[in-house]
């Protein structure tokens, strides 16, 4: 094996020395060296005509970190070299890259792939790998996609394992994954140990788990998960990319249905089959006689870091000839020694530094570009492994997400989706995805405190009690069921004991910010009941969203208000709708009668009677006893339109007056709070309730005004009783309390008013609960109450979205039926409460429909009255008339009988072979000079007033009749 790599082409180019820290014993320095050699020659085909050349400098880091450090030394100091490649793993890299600041040596590595060391932190390391910590988003989008919650990372305890860490929690908690558990396993742990770790992961409720260690440990822990069962359904399992780039070459049937990424690498391209074939080739050439190495022909198989190794000795090549000036000698130098005080500064180190970090080009890898001394991945493979095989199932990218083909289907937008990747095989050969937990065999229960005694009548909120024979506590009603409901829906398993607070007496609950306080202290790890949220409790606990109405409202008697006003007729209509159907009427008989009046005798005669057709033919339509006929078809169209109107009206009208005068109108006694205050009624309130300081606080209560009472059957004898008979007029508490109240009263009484929000309090930021009511408030918040949970727990974000979904559902409808009753069937809450009056807004789509038919008819009209008379007309109001003259010319043609409408043509005299109208349309006495009174005609030309006479022609018209 050649333990170095040098091409000098003697008397021609200027030769840099570069060092190589691999571990010649590992697969990936054996196919780094490889890759190497083939980028040296491949390179400098290419470039014949470059001026210096690279000389590399091999040195075998043994597997061990100082043996990687005195390479190194040995290199700066000894070889002169101007830049490291390597060393190859994470827990070398540190040491060397200090060495390489301290002789202004770049240190560029392809594989030392932890966090913890970065070019932040080292200025004269490069890393031209993938840190770990860029694949950490990929792997939390993967989790969010199939929809895990909890993961447990299993790694290795070395500088490479633990490195990997903080960037996988981080990325986790930031799609809402929590990380209940870390295995953490020695590199060099025995079979019985590892199955000993897996024994313990099993016993937990968590099902989800993600790889990160050497290849050799992984193979080995592998097998012993398949020895304990835990390669069955239900298991997911999730290597990082290291491994997933390695391990099919070692990994047996062991490895099923395992989830691996690795970045992206385009193997479709000329150039990378090409430099496949010649690489397994030098390979076999290099390494088949290795003794030491027991790798199979599965060996001679790519892998990301022979890419990349590729790329970096193109990086440093093209670097180092952009370096200038190209002074390769040191500030110090005496001779061959490792002494660390005397290490030689290199002059050029910066420069050269600077010329690999902005090198770009496309290299067999994909595009090589450093962003921050890293480089920068655009995108991984994600893929599952079956022994062997590797199965393709996506890509992910930072910007378009999980997606099935890369650069396809993206449509321009991030995708979190299942769907979106292609199926896969599970261990168990199952092809359901797992849920991702179970119940625990083991572990201890969550202790959650509920209170120790609930005031009598509420019950059906919160009832506890202990078993005498078992002495546990039994917890029920509608706050405990909705937390169970709650529970049910987490996508984890959640195993938890009710606990019973009471005082240090033993006999009350005591203070609930003691209550609540017990979850800081860890001697409960979650608070259920009736805990009112405050800013002191959210300084130290958490909280879960709401799920049902917070505020303030009041419950008054019902009182029959069946009306015996004489002027009840009037209330079925709004006063709006009065006055809109009012100008309708006269509006359609207005439209009515232009239509009618030059074709109808019964819409002719003088102005009052015409006055009068109008309005009584309109409002006859309301009984349907107009007597007058319709004889044109603009006429007949608006007027059926208008009848159907006035029908609806009508049913309307006779439904809603009906209704008022014989059914019993039950309506609140009092409408608002401000009533009660100013006629000095009696209000009742919960005792030692919040709600008695906002009255007197926000509302001006008089305090001896105020009644407490402890449970829901003193309200309800209270408001019986009445304010002047030492009752109540009103109650005034939290919604959810009322409706107790309103379970079994709701024929008698019923809520009344808006719900009202404490004022003052709204520097409280977030008022969020779960478990609603309670009876014991430190502060003013008309807010209800909550589950707490200790500060930053994920629990409450998961029983939160829990309790969303049960909400937007029918579940919890039905949970507030069980333990409130079924109030939408109270009678007198429901159809015999006061109907409103019909308003506008009911009805304008009709006033709509018929205003446009009329108005449609009305233009139709006039464009053929005026086509049929355009002669006339021309003559009349053309050019040189006065506004006034044409107005009233047009007046007249209206005024004037259509003799040859059919309604007169049937009724003519025929006489001398001519037809005339008879005297059925009396003239009005717009036309009384024009015509007899009988008779009608249309005066001649010659008759006509002259133009600048400035008179209608029809006042200077007289008709002679025939004898």
């Amino acid at each position: 094996m050649s333990s170095s790599l040098s091409f000098i082409v003697s008397g021609e180019p200027t030769p840099v020395n570069i060092g190589v820290i691999l571990d010649m014993k590992s697969r990936v320095g054996k196919s780094s060296f490889v890759s190497m050699k083939i980028a040296m020659d491949d390179f400098y085909t290419a470039h014949t005509n470059y001026t210096t050349r690279v000389v590399f400098k091999t040195r075998d880091a043994q597997k061990k970190v100082i043996s990687a450090a005195a390479a190194a030394l040995d290199l700066i100091q000894n070889e002169k070299v101007q830049a490291i490649i390597g060393p190859q793993t994470s827990s070398e890299a540190p040491f060397v890259g200090d060495l390489g600041a301290k002789a202004n040596v770049p240190i560029v590595s392809f594989s030392a792939t932890c966090p913890a060391l970065s070019p932040t932190q080292s200025p004269f390391f490069i890393r031209t790998g993938l840190s770990d910590a860029a694949q950490a988003p990929a792997i939390a989008a993967l989790i969010q996609a199939y929809g895990w919650r909890r993961l447990v990372p299993i790694y290795e305890d070395t500088d490479y394992g633990a490195g990997f860490i903080p960037s996988l929690v981080e990325a986790l908690l930031g799609v809402g994954v929590n990380v209940p558990y870390r295995s953490i396993v020695s590199k060099d742990s025995a079979d019985d140990d590892l199955l000993l770790e897996l024994y313990r992961l099993k016993s937990m409720q968590t099902r989800v788990f993600l790889l990160h260690m050497s290849t050799s440990l992984a193979v080995k822990l592998f097998d012993r998960a398949e020895a304990a069962g835990m390669m069955d359904e239900g298991f997911v399992w999730i290597i990082s990319g290291t491994l997933t780039s390695l391990l099919p070459s070692v990994a047996h049937d062991s490895v099923q249905g395992v989830l691996g990424l690795r970045p992206y690498v385009p193997v479709t391209t000329d150039k990378y089959h090409k430099f496949h074939k010649r690489w397994r080739r030098e390979f076999r050439r290099e390494f088949v006689s290795d003794d030491d190495d027991d790798d199979d022909d599965d060996s001679t198989k790519l892998t990301t870091f022979s890419l990349w190794a590729y790329d970096t000795v193109w990086a440093v090549a093209l670097a180092v000839e952009a370096a200038t000036p190209r002074d390769f000698t040191r500030v110090v130098s005496e001779g061959r020694r490792t002494d660390l005080s005397a290490i030689p500064v290199s002059k050029t180190g910066k420069k050269l530094l600077q010329e690999i970090k902005k090198t770009t080009f496309t290299g067999l890898a994909g595009e090589f570009h450093l962003v921050g001394g890293e480089l920068n991945v655009s995108a991984f493979q994600l893929m599952y492994l079956h022994g062997k095989n590797e199965m393709k199932i996506g890509y992910w990218t930072l910007t378009a997400g999980l997606h099935r083909h890369l650069g396809k289907g993206n449509n321009g937008g991030y995708s979190a989706s299942m769907e979106s990747l292609g199926p896969v095989i599970w261990p168990g050969e199952s092809k359901m995805v797992p849920k991702g937990w179970e119940t625990p065999t083991s572990g201890k229960k969550l202790k959650i405190a509920v209170p120790g005694t609930v005031l009598p009548g509420f019950h059906s909120f919160l009832d506890v009690r202990t078993d005498s024979k078992t002495n546990q506590t039994i917890a029920g009603g509608f706050v405990i069921e909705v937390f169970e409901s709650a529970v049910k829906r987490l996508p984890y398993a959640l195993p938890f004991e009710y606990v019973s607070y009471k005082s240090s007496d033993g006999k009350s609950t005591g203070s609930y910010d003691d209550l609540v306080h017990q979850v800081t202290l860890q001697k409960f790890d979650a608070v259920v009941g009736d805990t009112t949220i405050t800013a002191k409790r959210l300084g130290y606990v958490d909280f879960t969203l709401p799920y049902t109405l917070a505020g303030i409202s009041m419950v008054v008697p019902l009182q029959n208000k069946q009306s015996k006003n004489a002027w009840i007729f009037v209330k079925p209509l709004t006063l709006d709708l009065w006055l809109v159907s009012l100008c309708f009427f006269v509006f359609t008989g207005f439209i009515v009668w232009v239509l009618e009046h030059r074709i109808n005798p019964e819409f002719c005669g003088p102005p009052t009677n015409q006055l009068g057709t109008i309005f009584y033919f309109t409002f006859s339509t309301l009984v349907f006893a107009h007597r007058e006929n319709i004889v044109s078809n603009l006429g007949r169209f608006v007027v059926i339109i208008w009848v159907f109107v006035v029908l609806i009206l009508q049913s309307s009208y006779t439904a809603s007056l009906t209704s008022m005068l014989t059914v019993d109108q039950f309506v609140p006694s009092y409408s608002h709070i401000n009533e009660l205050k100013e006629r000095g009624l009696r209000v009742g309130h919960l005792k030692n309730s919040f709600v008695k300081g906002f009255l007197i606080k926000t509302w001006g209560f008089n305090p001896d005004k105020l009644v407490p009472f402890r449970s829901p059957e003193e309200y309800a004898e209270a408001l019986a009783k009445g304010s002047q008979n030492d009752g109540v007029a009103a109650v005034i508490d939290e919604i959810p309390y009322l409706k107790v109240l309103l379970k079994d009263h709701c024929d008698n009484y019923t809520m009344a008013g808006q719900t009202y929000k404490t004022g003052g309090f709204g520097f409280v930021r977030i008022i969020y609960f779960l478990l609603c009511c309670g009876t014991n408030y430190q502060l003013y918040i008309s807010i209800d109450v909550a589950q707490a949970f200790q500060k930053g727990s994920s629990l409450a974000q998961d029983l939160s979205r829990a309790i969303l979904n049960i909400t937007e559902g029918d579940e919890m409808t039905d949970i507030e039926r069980r333990w409130f009753g079924d109030q939408t069937n109270c009678l007198k809450q429901g159809s015999k409460l006061s109907s409103n009056s019909l308003n506008f807004r009911s009805f304008w789509g009709l006033f709509l429909i018929t205003g446009i038919a009329s108005l449609v008819a009305f233009c139709i009209y006039w464009i053929i009255l005026f086509y049929k008379n355009r002669n006339q007309l021309m003559s009349e109001i053309g050019p040189g008339h006065s506004l006034p003259w044409r107005l009233r010319s047009i007046g007249w043609l209206f005024d004037q009988k259509d003799l040859s409408s059919h309604t007169f043509r049937n009724n003519a005299e025929v006489k001398d072979g001519s037809t005339r109208g008879t005297n059925n349309c009396p003239q009005s006495p717009l036309s009384y000079s024009t015509a007899d009174t009988f008779g009608g005609g249309t005066p001649t030309t010659d008759e006509l007033p002259t133009p600048n006479s400035e008179t209608p022609l029809r006042g200077e018209v007289t008709v002679v009749h025939e004898a």
